[in-house]
């Protein structure tokens, strides 16, 4: 009786094991390195970048425009218009604040910290509050691209933008177009129930071209800046409360580099980023 062969033993060879062990632990060995190194963003970029090239990715621009976020157009870009830290500002409200200790010519102004508090939750209020207006106008969407918000070191900045094919102004004259009266108008309700004071700016491109050799970038960007704060006036936003209205012709571009672009030529709104002599409802 012929005598059976035995069988060799099923599944992967033992080599094939040791090798898979090995993987995985050099594969953790390599998570290990990247979670504790320390990434550089400008490298990171660098090589987005490359990755993006190399694959034909067409780069879109995010800062032209207005986005929607839960439903309300604002721009991506807007810097630091955020909502105070609650604990710091808990902080604040739990002391008590009835000593006054400033003198002299200190005694009637905000004290520095309160100041630090209210001024980033108004711009905030500020900000939200002009997006909800705006989101009212049918045609938003239309001039989202020449709408810039932003928070600077000087205040709360609204600038009225230009873009190509799309001005907030008739070509070389003072008067806006109705959709920039009706952009204006619903902003003033707004600005008139801030404490703030507003400055207002007016600039032209390069070569601003008139028909009249006498009437410069000087006089428009100064007239249009006018025409704003005469616009705001009649919608609600009161005389004390304009503390400059300048116009500064093509000395101060938003690109520098090409002082011709079409972006250049823009009306600044800024709500000032100063405390007021007497805080609203504070007693003396």
């Amino acid at each position: 009786m012929a005598r059976k062969k035995p069988q060799g033993g099923g599944g992967a060879p033992e080599w094939l094991v040791t090798f898979a062990d090995l993987m995985s632990l050099l594969v953790c060995f390599f998570v290990l390195i990247i979670s504790f190194s320390i990434q550089d963003k400008q490298k990171l970029q660098v090589v987005a970048g490359s990755m993006r090239e190399a694959f034909g990715v067409k780069e879109t621009s995010k800062r032209n425009g207005i986005i929607e976020i839960e439903g309300i157009p604002v721009r991506e870009y807007m810097k630091n218009v955020s909502q105070v830290n609650q604990e710091l500002d808990s902080d604040f409200a739990a002391e008590r604040h009835d000593q006054r200790t400033k003198q002299g010519a200190e005694a009637n102004t905000y004290d520095t910290m309160e100041a630090d508090i209210e001024k980033p939750r108004q711009f905030a209020t500020a900000a939200a509050s002009l997006r909800q207006a705006w989101q009212e106008m049918p045609e938003i969407t239309e001039i989202s691209t020449n709408i810039i918000l932003e928070e600077t070191e000087e205040g709360l900045n609204i600038l009225l933008v230009d873009q190509d094919g799309r001005s907030m102004f008739r070509e070389g004259s003072k008067y806006p177009y109705e959709t920039t009266r009706r952009l204006l108008a619903k902003m003033a309700p707004i600005l008139s129930r801030m404490p703030n004071r507003i400055e207002i700016t007016g600039h032209t491109t390069a070569g601003q071209q008139t028909t009249d050799p006498s009437y410069t970038g000087w006089d428009l960007s100064s007239e249009r800046a006018n025409i704003a704060r005469q616009i705001l006036n009649e919608y609600g936003v009161p005389d004390d409360q304009f503390a400059a209205v300048v116009g500064k012709s093509d000395t101060e571009p938003m690109f520098p580099n090409d002082p011709y672009l079409a972006a250049n030529r823009r009306i600044g709104i800024l709500l000032k980023a100063e405390a007021p002599p007497v805080p609203p409802g504070h007693k003396l």
